[in-house]
């Protein structure tokens, strides 16, 4: 693809992604003052806002969306859910999935024009990031939204990685879902990397995928036994997502992939 096609079709999602989030702006809002007796977390408007993610893919000439795993029987069951970052188009390809959490995100989004409304009016979660005051706020409103029975979705890795190397988890998702009880849900992502890479306004071909892991629960365990538990949904979000790529390389290929290898258990 040259430069000149690529930059004309970058601008074009570029459009569609901003055109989709003023159109947005007004369905959400009435969405949130008709729901505002019965659902004080914004479940529903919520929801709606996720539907930017199916849009963003669907018009998009360059990017192909899969969502395969067990999806909860439940959707009002909070998790908290965590996943790999590739990209900033991680955020539309997880929208796909079929339920609403809350999104813990950096305050900066939450400062943009238009997008940082619809994310208020979806009662996302802002976190100052190095400051010690907006995380400990974060997690208690993350804590909050589980208690009725919203789940929140947090990127443990906190950042995109620069290279293709998945980051090193922080504590932060799994010391809340050992105080508050509530089992950890991972997802795992792969694909998206080259549909924007980091520090880049341009798009490029993507097939991402997300994957929905069996949860993992959190019962009996401790405070100490946080480290263990990242350590441990780290090892089952990575080999995953190396099985990923294996089985993604052999349908380029055209070659069936290894049926001997054990199962994932994501169906």
């Amino acid at each position: 693809m040259s430069g000149v096609v690529n930059a004309i079709l970058s601008v074009w999602q570029w459009l569609v992604i901003g055109l989709t989030i003023l159109l947005w702006l007004p369905l959400m809002a009435l969405v949130r003052l008709v729901t505002l007796p019965f659902d004080p977390d914004a479940y529903w408007t919520g929801f709606l806002f996720r539907k930017i993610g199916n849009i963003s893919f669907a018009l998009s000439p360059l990017w192909s969306a899969k969502v395969s795993g067990i999806m909860p029987a439940n959707p009002r069951h909070p998790y908290v859910v965590v996943s790999n970052h590739e990209s900033f188009v991680d955020i539309l390809l997880i929208s796909h999935l079929p339920w609403e959490m809350k999104w813990l995100s950096k305050v900066e989004l939450f400062n943009i024009p238009v997008l940082g409304w619809l994310m208020r009016l979806a009662k996302d979660i802002p976190v100052k990031r190095g400051e010690g005051r907006s995380a400990v706020e974060a997690m208690q409103r993350c804590r909050a939204k589980l208690e009725r029975k919203v789940s929140v979705m947090i990127f443990p890795e906190g950042t995109r990685s620069e290279t293709d190397e998945m980051l090193r988890f922080k504590d932060g998702a799994f010391r809340l879902a050992v105080d508050t009880g509530v089992p950890i849900l991972p997802l795992v992502v792969t694909g998206s990397r080259t549909a924007l890479r980091k520090h880049s306004w341009r798009f490029g071909r993507s097939r991402a995928e997300v994957r929905v892991l069996e949860p993992v629960s959190v019962e009996g365990l401790e405070r100490s036994d946080v480290g263990a538990l990242r350590d441990r949904v780290f090892a089952l979000i990575s080999q995953e997502r190396e099985r990923m790529r294996l089985d993604a390389q052999h349908r380029a290929k055209g070659a069936r992939p290894d049926a001997g290898r054990p199962p994932s258990g994501t169906g």
